[in-house]
């Protein structure tokens, strides 16, 4: 069976991380069983610094990305088998645009706001010593801080983060549009990620203008809900079956 290395479920969430929600899908979507390995602590967190990441019958593969494509690979399953070569184009976009852009405003809003931090990030260092615990939330806090610069969205204006991230989330609403999924009548490949970002902005537990803007369309709030029933409700033959007929 293969195992998903993920941090465990948090914040109402199935995983704090989207893209290991993204994973999640993308495994239940291909029909594959799996059992997860939620993160116990420790410096090493996986191949690349990151989870998730996967075992496969002895073969280790990091990245929600390449995990897809060993899937497609290996599983024979094409995630967006039904959509036409525009609409995989489409599908990739939507796809990159949550991971590469939106997910800093995420990132942003749930390290930088100091009420956020406290109500989530934090809890990942309760198992560190009481008496070097607030050195270690400060440097985590810097490095979440360089990992924005450095990416670029750091650079910003807290106004200008705010408006980035909005035309993220009204780009999400245009796509989507009347249809259930990304996918049209069905889930592709680009509803994995749609779910892992959207799940997560519309997250209660943190307060902040991404969460305001996503739930003012109502296309979001009701394809979160449905993505929520479909993939985390469910068991794994279920999902399946319900994602080949919708």
């Amino acid at each position: 069976m293969i195992r998903l290395h993920t941090f465990g479920e948090a914040f109402g969430l199935p995983d704090p991380s989207p893209f290991v929600i993204k994973a999640q899908v993308l495994l239940k979507l291909c029909g594959q069983a799996y059992q997860t390995e939620p993160f116990a602590g420790g410096l090493k967190i996986g191949p690349k610094g990151k989870r998730p990441f996967i075992v496969d019958e002895g073969v280790t593969i990091a990245d929600s990305t390449l995990i897809r494509f060993h899937l497609e690979r290996k599983y024979g399953h094409d995630f967006d088998e039904k959509l036409s070569a525009r609409e995989k184009g489409l599908s990739w976009a939507v796809e990159k645009m949550c991971e590469e852009h939106l997910y800093f405003a995420l990132l942003y809003f749930r390290w930088m706001y100091q009420d956020n931090f406290e109500r989530g990030p934090a809890q990942f260092f309760e198992k560190v010593p009481v008496l070097v615990r607030p050195l270690v939330k400060k440097m985590a806090i810097h490095n979440a801080r360089k990992t924005l610069h450095y990416q670029g969205f750091g650079r910003h204006t807290q106004a200008e983060l705010i408006l980035l991230s909005q035309r993220d989330i009204n780009a999400l609403a245009a796509i989507l549009g009347d249809r259930e999924w990304f996918g049209g009548a069905s889930p592709c490949a680009a509803d994995a990620s749609a779910t892992a970002f959207l799940m997560s902005t519309l997250c209660e537990h943190f307060a902040a203008p991404t969460l305001d803007c996503a739930q003012s369309h109502p296309n979001l709030v009701a394809y979160a809900q449905r993505a929520q029933k479909l993939f985390f409700s469910e068991p794994l033959t279920d999902v399946v079956a319900s994602a080949s007929t919708v």
